[in-house]
């Protein structure tokens, strides 16, 4: 199951995925409303925050 790297919600639909701008090897993972929102996401592999 994947889940929004920041609120941890099961996503099926309406999401993005992309690799950490930072390190480019963990997959961010962000449901519709966190990016609508822009509320930030934190990278577990180097730290790296994003809106």
């Amino acid at each position: 199951m994947k889940t929004c790297t920041t609120c941890n919600k099961v996503v099926t639909s309406n999401h993005i995925e992309f690799k950490c701008p930072g390190c480019g090897k963990t997959t961010i993972i962000r449901c519709a409303s966190c990016k609508e929102d822009s509320k930030e996401y934190k990278c577990k592999e180097c730290g790296f925050i994003g809106p």
